[in-house]
């Protein structure tokens, strides 16, 4: 279940149509991802408040043309196997500003060609693939995943932010591989045992893994990003 609280005009929550409805009527154009993380406001514009809460939920949605946010909030109740799960957006005063470190499609491609060579890189080198048998099962249902040919974007959109969306997705689950813990034995994945060597890998994918995130917003924003164009 969704509701969204703080909608100008409505005194408590409300269902996620009639609100998506308000915004409309209010002057949205459209709605931008954001995916911020510690040190890196993507897709961000202000104000601090509202970057705070973003960032916390690590995750937010900006109205286009109308200075008003929302911050998901996740309630889990219900006993193992029956979980209820619950979403609040609370939405929120923006700046109109231009979105923080977002690229173009074409930047974001060139990017990911550019990560997915470091990523595969620098999991050969600690030998991810073959350190034990969760991450062999992670690979295979990566594998299993993207022979289904699934769709990752509403139709309408631009073939290059499939292809963008596409490899950002398989650049991120290289990452979620290598950053998995280790089996029962105490392997890490990527053969990376000591401190020094999980402080290693750590170094070598963050910047993979900021440039995946950064190719996952211009993909799913691009839609609005090509109306506003126009």
């Amino acid at each position: 279940m969704h509701r969204v609280t703080g909608l100008p005009g409505e005194s408590g929550p409300v269902g996620l149509t009639l609100a998506l409805g308000r915004l409309r009527a209010l002057g949205a154009r459209g709605l931008r991802l954001a995916l911020p993380a510690p040190g890196h406001p993507l897709g961000l514009s202000g104000p601090p408040e509202f970057n705070a809460r973003a960032l916390e939920a690590e995750e937010a949605v900006v109205a286009s043309g109308l200075a008003l946010g929302l911050v998901p909030e996740v309630y889990e109740a219900g006993p193992e196997g029956d979980v209820h799960v619950e979403v609040l957006w609370h939405c929120l005063p923006v700046r109109d500003a231009p979105p923080a470190d977002v690229p173009s499609l074409g930047e974001a491609e060139r990017e990911l060609a550019e990560a997915l060579r470091d990523a595969t890189e620098v999991l050969s080198r600690l030998d991810v693939a073959g350190s034990g048998p969760v991450a062999q099962a992670a690979l295979d249902a990566y594998r299993a995943r993207a022979e289904r040919g699934r769709e990752v974007l509403a139709p309408g959109y631009p073939p290059r932010a499939v292809r963008v969306l596409e490899l950002a997705q398989r650049v991120g689950a290289l990452i979620a591989i290598a950053y998995e813990p280790g089996d029962r034995e105490g392997r890490e994945h990527g053969g990376a045992v000591s401190a020094s060597e999980i402080a290693a890998r750590t170094e070598a994918l963050r910047p993979v893994e900021r440039t995946a995130r950064r190719a996952q917003v211009a993909a799913y924003n691009a839609m609005v990003e090509e109306r506003e164009r126009h």
